[in-house]
């Protein structure tokens, strides 16, 4: 992988975005991915696997994640799950697509007089 700059990766997309706060507090399979993502959008975003894992491997070529140990989860199918953590770049790009995001939201809601 080449090196990434910052620029190379904004906006972020509103999958990558959230797939992103989702892997904020630690590694995470795939499909605990798609359910976090899918509750802290209150279902209206629900990625099938086609678009969970295809984001996944965008997000992976762009640096914004990479393949992570088992942190130490176990269980039935544990040791057939990939995991995946945030890399700086991505923790950077997360931070700054939210200050995008709320400097956005903030110019609207003032425009709207509320």
């Amino acid at each position: 992988m080449t090196d990434r700059k910052l620029d190379d990766v904004l906006p972020l997309s509103p999958t990558a975005f959230h797939v992103l706060v989702a892997m904020a507090e630690g590694p995470r399979h795939g499909y605990a991915i798609a359910q976090e993502v899918e509750e802290l959008t209150s279902g209206r975003l629900v990625m099938g696997p086609g678009t969970l894992y295809g984001s996944l491997q965008r997000m992976t070529t762009a640096g914004l994640i990479e393949e992570a140990p088992n942190p130490g989860e176990d269980g039935l199918h544990a040791n057939r799950r990939r995991y995946y953590r945030m890399t700086p770049l991505g923790s950077e790009a997360l931070r700054a697509e939210s200050e995008r995001l709320l400097r956005a939201a903030n110019v609207a809601q003032e425009r709207l007089g509320t």
